[in-house]
């Protein structure tokens, strides 16, 4: 299974991009493999602060829909618009064209708080 290095992760399956204060945020490739075929993506948090741990959206599956834990307290400054049409592109490319997120990071301590690749392969029985 693919666990970019260059990426952080939240053990609710979430992986962060981190560039300067912006972070790009999706979900993992086992996360989208846990939940089968994404339908539907659902956020409604744009132009919000959403607070560390607190939901920023949902993503719908077949068979269940799951939610979306903001892993940094900051501003959703960007939805992917893409997967309005094509929510399949999470299971297709979970570190790419299926990012979900960007978000305007408050506080920049809080990605300390964060799992390497390392510590999420783990987390996940890698």
């Amino acid at each position: 299974m693919k666990i970019p290095t260059n990426l952080k992760y939240t053990k609710d399956h979430e992986w962060v991009l981190i560039e300067g204060e912006i972070a790009t945020i999706g979900i993992t490739h086992f996360a989208q493999g846990e939940l089968g075929d994404i339908v539907y993506v659902d956020v409604d948090t744009v132009e919000e602060t959403v607070e560390k741990d607190a939901v920023f959206g949902t993503v719908e599956a077949v068979k269940t829909v799951s939610d979306l834990f903001m892993p940094l307290t900051g501003e959703v400054i960007e939805f992917n618009e893409v997967l309005g049409d094509e929510p399949a592109k999470i299971n297709t490319d979970p570190y790419g064209d299926g990012w979900i997120i960007k978000v305007r990071i408050a506080d920049l301590s809080q990605v300390e708080d964060l799992l390497d690749a390392q510590a999420y392969s783990e987390l996940i029985g890698g």
